[in-house]
């Protein structure tokens, strides 16, 4: 029998003797002999089979905790992503809108329904873009001139009055404690001081301080300060006044008694010299100029 031979019955327990000490004087296997002496007396560990499946349960628990929790603090951070898009799209969508113009400046522009503005010298308007066609409401402070497209209520608010139509084109003034409106078509309704008064194509509407002073007429199909003018009928030189600084960058002295005359006229938005012939000449009266100064005077 071979060494191998023998060797594998020794360490099966089937080794006589006589084997062993055979293997043991063998300098090639003594050492395993002596390696199997010493681990002979050696016991495996008890397997507690409940008490494991406990302990590899809790470590998967572990393992999978911070992952769960990483896995909320994204979705957190994701929704709270979310309500801030949604919050500032509803923050944008809702802002106004605002057109301006400055002293002897004008401006053109369409609204979200191709309705059309025109804006008169240092006025202002303000309108939300968010539902347009369902809500056509602006704010105007100074004059405009809409010509609206059909559709839902349009409606201009002022300080002083508002106007309301379906479909038209009409003209608003509305400056300190004037407020006038021209229809050019269709029809428009007028509400100030819990009043209404209803205002077809060709008919103006002039409101001073609350109060409806006068009704009249328009032969016109547009305003006169689209074509470079300003026009008034029989209203104090004041007014004229106001009026002509809006569209001239000036200071305007002019006697207190004088400022009570009646004017009935015109004035150009292109030349200060003309436009204040425009407005001295019939009524007598006479002016100077002195860089932005203008006085006007009794002749």
């Amino acid at each position: 029998m071979d060494k191998e031979e023998l060797l594998h019955k020794y360490l099966n327990n089937e080794a006589t003797a006589a084997e062993k000490k055979l293997l043991s004087e063998s300098p090639e296997y003594a050492h395993y002999v002596q390696l199997a002496d010493a681990t002979s007396g050696f016991e495996p560990p008890a397997v507690n089979s409940d008490r494991n499946y406990r302990a590899i349960q809790e470590n998967k628990t572990r393992r999978l905790a911070p992952a769960t929790r990483n896995y909320r603090s994204t979705i957190y951070k994701i929704a709270a992503m979310l309500v801030l898009v949604i919050a500032g799209y509803l923050f944008v969508s809702n802002l106004e809108t605002t057109v301006t113009t400055d002293i002897a400046q004008k401006k053109s522009f369409e609204l979200p329904d191709n309705s059309l503005v025109e804006l008169n010298a240092n006025s202002s308007l303000h309108y939300k873009k968010r539902n347009w066609n369902e809500n056509r409401k602006l704010r105007l402070s100074g004059e405009a001139f809409f010509k609206v497209n059909k559709g839902s209520t349009f409606e201009v608010e002022t300080s002083q009055g508002t106007v309301q139509v379906l479909g038209t084109q009409f003209n608003v003034f509305s400056r300190d404690s004037v407020f006038s409106v021209k229809c050019f078509e269709g029809l428009v309704s007028v509400s100030f001081k819990g009043s209404e008064v209803k205002l077809s194509a060709g008919n103006t509407i002039t409101i001073r301080n609350d109060e409806l002073v006068s009704e009249g007429k328009t032969s016109r199909s547009t305003p006169d300060w689209l074509n470079g003018e300003s026009s008034f009928e029989n209203v104090v030189l004041a007014e004229v006044i106001r009026e002509l600084k809006q569209h001239y960058k000036i200071d305007v002295l002019a006697p207190n008694q004088l400022q009570n005359k009646r004017f009935t006229g015109s004035f150009g938005h292109n030349d200060l010299q003309t436009a204040l012939h425009s407005i001295c000449d019939p009524l007598q009266l006479g002016f100077s100029v002195d860089g932005n100064d203008v006085k006007i005077y009794a002749k």
